[in-house]
């Protein structure tokens, strides 16, 4: 039988797994004069998953900072959940702004 001529080449090499820590985007939702804040904790729950407890801290948030920090996601998420809840105020005829971006690791 013969030997395997590539059975010990990986063998002495220490192989690293340097693998990127995805980035991070926060999701930011923005006061205005029109959108009601029962439609807010609607989101925050449909959109978000929040409960209602945090999505009713969530929204007074909003209300008294003018705009608070709703979740961290991957990007791929962050956009979606973006795009869902853009859709879903804009469906209700809301101009609530819902904006990402990157957040520091």
């Amino acid at each position: 039988m013969p030997k395997n001529p590539y059975a010990g080449h990986f063998s002495d090499i220490e192989i690293q797994d340097a693998l990127d820590v995805p980035k991070l985007y926060g999701v930011k939702l923005h006061n205005d004069d029109y959108t009601p804040m029962d439609f807010v904790v609607r989101l925050l729950v449909t959109v978000f998953r929040k409960s209602e407890v945090d999505a009713a801290v969530l929204m007074l948030a909003v209300h008294e900072k003018g705009e608070s920090l709703v979740g961290v996601y991957s990007y791929d998420i962050a956009a979606t959940k973006v795009m869902q809840a853009q859709r879903m105020a804009d469906a209700a005829g809301f101009p609530l702004r819902i904006t990402m971006g990157e957040v520091a690791s």
